[in-house]
């Protein structure tokens, strides 16, 4: 039995989720140009982007899964590993650079004591960077829970982080 083929037996058998995504599919007529809308669909119902998920987007659109899986790492806002109940994403793009971005980043990394790419032990906070979210005019910018933030600065980015720490409030 190949990796499709177990995906599809998931599908049928247990998992809601992937009759979500069929229906996503679907709407867009498995058209092979729309992988990306399909993508975040499916990293909105999993949460991320696991392999088994790659692979079936893949058989449905008839794609090379290295197609699948080189879109899923090119764009940051795709994640294949489980993030943590918050999402940091700090701006590492010219603008923000040259405004503060590494001084805003180095903080976070002492503070939460993990890198971009990380999720804290407790499952909490995962720390990413993107190459450029295209806000440019309000750089710094950061996205916190998928809401981006411009004119940060670490100590902004800090009291955000200590409220998600103490309380898990935004």
């Amino acid at each position: 039995m190949n990796s499709a083929t177990a995906v599809k037996t998931k599908n049928t058998a247990k998992d809601k989720r992937f009759k979500m995504l069929d229906a996503t599919i679907k709407r867009y007529q498995y058209q092979q140009d729309a992988l990306i809308e399909i993508l975040h669909k499916a990293q909105e119902l999993f949460g991320y982007l696991e392999n088994d998920v790659l692979i079936y987007v893949a058989h449905n659109l008839k794609l090379p899964p290295s197609r699948v899986y080189g879109v899923a790492t090119f764009y940051h806002l795709f994640s294949l590993a489980p993030s943590g109940v918050h999402t940091c994403v700090i701006c590492t793009g010219t603008a923000c650079y040259v405004k503060g971005a590494p001084t805003i980043l180095a903080n976070v990394e002492k503070s939460i004591h993990i890198h971009p790419g990380e999720t804290t032990a407790d499952n909490q906070i995962s720390l990413l960077t993107a190459r450029c979210l295209g806000a440019c005019g309000i750089a710094p910018a950061v996205v916190f829970d998928g809401t981006v933030l411009g004119h940060q600065t670490a100590e902004s980015v800090g009291e955000r982080i200590k409220r998600w720490l103490q309380d898990g409030s935004t």
